[in-house]
């Protein structure tokens, strides 16, 4: 209810001023600039005060923290199609990420120590009870590649598949571990 005396705004204009007289649906306001006008009472907002408050920055931080105290539980994280299909774990096993050197181990030593890790890292995963592992074995002649094979198809509670090719290329596969085998 707009009463005489009262701070008014105009809604949709830039105007407000002070009312002077109200006649039924009529309002008369006296302008901040001075000027007499009339709206009707629907086009009127009343303002609580002459000025406007703005809080500080140091009261909106601490109005945000008290919200945060009374918020009821976090909201899950919802993943998105991309992030779905982010292995939860990667071996890359170039022999330089595995030793310092190379110096003075045949061939067949450097892919001893590949599958070596390979199985150490795939028995982890499964004792863990990671979903899948992404293994970089890297593009060669495929000594590696079909070692690797040859290994993970000796486990019955593994998948095997080409790992993503616009993340990894031809060098990657990645082994999917079912969790509950069917006996």
């Amino acid at each position: 209810m707009i009463q005489v005396g009262d701070v008014v705004s105009v809604l949709d204009e830039p105007i407000s001023g002070k009312v002077i007289l109200v006649d039924g649906n009529d309002v008369t306001i006296e302008s901040n600039d001075g000027f007499d006008m009339i709206f009707s009472v629907d086009e009127l907002v009343k303002e609580e005060s002459d000025s406007l408050i703005i809080p500080s920055y140091e009261e909106v931080q601490k109005n945000l923290q008290q919200k945060e105290i009374f918020k009821k539980k976090p909201k899950r994280k919802i993943l998105k199609p991309k992030e779905r299909n982010i292995p939860a774990m990667e071996v890359d096993l170039h022999i330089h990420k595995l030793v310092k050197s190379t110096k003075g181990l045949s061939n067949h030593e450097m892919v001893i120590l590949q599958l070596d890790t390979a199985k150490r890292q795939l028995d982890f995963a499964i004792n863990k009870r990671i979903p899948s592992v992404v293994f970089i074995h890297g593009v060669g002649q495929g000594v590696l590649k079909e070692e690797l094979k040859y290994l993970f198809g000796r486990y019955e509670n593994v998948r095997i598949s080409d790992a993503d090719y616009k993340k990894y290329g031809l060098g990657a596969m990645e082994i999917y571990i079912i969790q509950n085998p069917r006996s």
